[in-house]
Formats: C-alpha cells, sequence, structure tokens
C-alpha cells in the first residue's frame, strides 16, 4: 500500500532535488525512501524501478530546463537571443547540478516523442537557430557545436577546471559573442568554398 503524502509527483520532486544536492548518479530509491521515512518498498506504488525513476526526473528536468531557456529568449533574435539561451542553460546547470546531469542522459527514443519538454527544447533550439537563416545539415551541426560548448565551458567552471586569473564570466560573454560570429559566418555545408579548407570533423 502506497504511503499517506507520497505520490509519483512529489517522490520525482524529491529525487531531482536530491540529485542536485549529492549528484544525480547516487541517486538510489534507498536513499530516496530514507529521506521520506519510508521503506524501499513503499515507493514501488509510485516508480516502477531505478531506471524509471531517473528517467521521470530527467523529463522533470528537461521541463523545467526548457521553460527557463524559453522565457530567457521570448521576443529576442540574433545575439540577444543567444546571448539568452547561453545564460539560461549555465545558470540551470550550476544551480541544478543533479537535475541538469539528467538531462544529458539518454531517454527511451519513444519517450522522447511523447514528451513535450523535449519537443519544446527542439523548437526553440531550432528556432533561434534558423533566425541565423540555417537549414539541415547546418541546423543540426549548429546545435551539436552549441550543446558541445555550452556543456564543455559549465562542465569545467562547475569543477572548478578553469584556473588562469582571468575571470570567468567574461570569458563566457566573449565565447557567445564569438558562437554569434560563428553562426552568422556559417561555413556552406554543400563543401568547401574557394580559399577554404575541409575541417575534417564528423
Amino acid at each position: 500500500m502506497a504511503r499517506a503524502g507520497l505520490t509519483t509527483e512529489r517522490v520525482v520532486e524529491a529525487a531531482a532535488d536530491l540529485a542536485d544536492s549529492i549528484g544525480f548518479e547516487k541517486v538510489t530509491l534507498s536513499a530516496l525512501a530514507r529521506g521520506f521515512g519510508v521503506k524501499d518498498a513503499s515507493l514501488y506504488s509510485h516508480v516502477r524501478n531505478l531506471n524509471d525513476l531517473r528517467t521521470r526526473v530527467a523529463l522533470l528536468a528537461a521541463g523545467e530546463f526548457i521553460d527557463r531557456i524559453a522565457a530567457a529568449v521570448a521576443g529576442r533574435a540574433g545575439k540577444d537571443a543567444l546571448t539568452g539561451f547561453a545564460d539560461a542553460y549555465r545558470a540551470f546547470a550550476l544551480e541544478h547540478p543533479g537535475r541538469y546531469a539528467a538531462t544529458q542522459t539518454r531517454v527511451d527514443p519513444e519517450i522522447v516523442a511523447g514528451s513535450s519538454a523535449y519537443r519544446r527544447t527542439i523548437e526553440i533550439t531550432g528556432g533561434m537557430l534558423r533566425a541565423y537563416g540555417l537549414t539541415e545539415p547546418d541546423l543540426t551541426d549548429a546545435v551539436r557545436l552549441l550543446r558541445s560548448a555550452f556543456h564543455g565551458y559549465c562542465a569545467l567552471e562547475a569543477s572548478g577546471g578553469f584556473g588562469a586569473p582571468r575571470d570567468v564570466q567574461a570569458s563566457w560573454e566573449r565565447s557567445v559573442q564569438a558562437l554569434h560570429f560563428l553562426l552568422e559566418h556559417w561555413p556552406s555545408a554543400t563543401g568547401p568554398g574557394p580559399g577554404t579548407a575541409s575541417a575534417g570533423i564528423g
């Protein structure tokens, strides 16, 4: 029987909070049950297993993540939209490390396809980049570049990986400016033009 007061929503929210506190990979049903003061079995009325719990946390976090990004880019375009997107991305990643880690895990494609959060992420990211005049396959390439740049920067910042005396915020702002410049001067995917060389990166 489910413990009085426990709901799936409360369980998942608590798991997300725990992930922010101790790390997404360290979240277990036992640790979560201890936080509620119940036995592990009490949680099985709300989640099937640990994988189900982690998937639900990923969906919750994805929704919160894109809500923040959507608010930051609303009514903006070009460099302003990119800056809002980037700053919201970084803020979420640093403020909610466990939730952010959950958004980076692989989720069953069928679940992703049925998730409004993931659909909104695709729509908002694509809309921002199409404003730069990008279409496929450049659109996908640009998404991968931005994700790699933002994720790498945030991961290094969170781990204290930037040791130079240069202000981290100043470097972030310059990095976003550089990405804006690149997006405005995106190389054609049809092949190297005159005076250019193929990067050879898959």
